[in-house]
């Protein structure tokens, strides 16, 4: 096979599908029509980024696979795989009980703070820091738990709860569904033991993204709006985590609406999270989870390029406290925010803008940014300005953009 990056967008899909899958296969499998499927493998048009994920789905690949910037089965480096798969071991052997040799675990404390750190190297693109602080915490707390009674019983499932949890996550950013909801299922199993309704509902929210990432679009949407009912607060006595959890789910329900472009119901959701977020008043952390003004806002602006409300998406961004966010946003999450200005820039014509929007992230989070499908899209658009500067974009953030 050519160089995997080399190929048009067409072919690798029509390489992916192979001769058992017929093209009428896929367009069944994915949920587009055959016209669409034919269209995409002939190179003709643009692909959304909804398109994109129906197609990854039915094709058990990730976007940035079809889009060239990882190759099939090798797309990770050496490192994020060894990272993953030591990931992988600690969710299954925690899960099964194999926790030999295991004789001096660490204490309730210290498996505390391995936990946050282990959130805080996720929000910070560090795979190999989240396999080792989570393995360690999934590995040595079930040990623990195993052999705890009373409060610190207790203590320790929302500990191990939240560390399942990011687990699911980093593996559902790399597209690996399966190990991700093998974490999340422990985590829910644990959280069931426990008291914590604010748990169990951002629990729900990252099985929405599952879904959102699975290209199961109304599932993602009816998972979060079921986890918000048991969970929504009264604007005037709801506690603060209540606040979190229930605004952070409105985000979920959100976006998952407007991949289906169901504008209505997007907004309302929306209008719902800034509700909440307004309530909050600042921006908070609850087991690993950011939530508050800025979290809404910058959120609000990916919705509205998703739908393609673009100039509403850049005048939302343009706002005066948009324009520097806080020291305290994640990298993630900064990073993520800026690709939906760069796309919605591209999409209204500021097409410089756009490209130097792209550097900054690519710079700023070189392996993460490998297996977002934005890059792409947003490359493809850009070249029908200027090929060479979209080749130059792409030696300067280490990926190609085009072929």
């Amino acid at each position: 096979m050519s160089n995997w990056a080399d190929l048009t967008t067409g072919k690798r899909i029509k390489h992916l599908r192979g001769s058992d899958l017929t093209q009428q296969g896929l367009a069944e499998a994915s949920g587009l029509s055959l016209a669409l499927v034919q269209k995409a493998e002939q190179d003709r048009g643009e692909l959304s980024v909804g398109s994109l994920l129906k197609l990854a789905h039915a094709l058990h690949t990730d976007v940035s696979v079809i889009l060239g910037q990882q190759a099939p089965r090798r797309g990770m480096d050496s490192g994020t795989r060894a990272a993953v798969r030591r990931l992988s071991d600690a969710v299954h052997d925690s899960a099964l009980g194999m926790w030999e040799g295991i004789d001096d675990p660490s204490t309730v404390e210290e498996l505390s703070e391995a936990r946050d750190r282990a959130w805080d190297a996720y929000w910070a693109s560090d795979t190999a820091k989240v396999s080792s602080y989570a393995s360690r915490v999934l590995m040595e707390g079930q040990a623990r738990y195993a052999g705890a009674t009373g409060s610190e019983r207790d203590r320790l499932v929302p500990i191990l709860a939240s560390t399942y949890r990011v687990a699911a996550s980093c593996s559902n950013g790399f597209g690996q569904r399966d190990l991700a909801l093998s974490a999340l299922t422990s985590a829910k199993h644990l959280a069931e033991r426990g008291d914590d309704p604010v748990m169990a509902a951002l629990l729900e929210s990252t099985l929405s993204w599952i879904y959102l990432r699975s290209a199961k679009v109304p599932r993602a949407v009816s998972v979060a709006e079921r986890a918000a009912l048991t969970i929504e607060p009264s604007f005037s006595s709801g506690s603060r985590p209540q606040l979190l959890a229930y605004g952070r789910l409105m985000i979920s329900a959100a976006v998952a609406a407007s991949r289906r472009e169901d504008e209505r119901a997007a907004d309302d959701y929306l209008s719902q999270a800034h509700a909440a977020a307004a309530r909050l008043g600042r921006d908070e952390k609850l087991y690993g989870t950011v939530f508050g003004p800025t979290a809404a806002k910058t959120e609000a602006v990916g919705i509205h390029v998703a739908l393609k409300n673009y100039g509403r998406a850049l005048k939302l961004a343009g706002q005066p406290d948009m324009k520097k966010l806080p020291a305290s946003m994640s990298k993630v999450a900064r990073n993520r925010y800026k690709l939906d200005v760069a796309l919605a820039q591209c999409a209204v014509g500021l097409h410089d803008q756009a490209g130097d929007t792209l550097i900054e992230v690519g710079l700023d989070a070189p392996e993460w940014v490998r297996h977002q499908a934005l890059p792409g899209v947003i490359g493809k658009r850009l070249a029908k300005v200027s090929t060479a500067r979209v080749r130059r974009i792409g030696e300067v953030i280490g990926m190609p953009l085009i072929t």
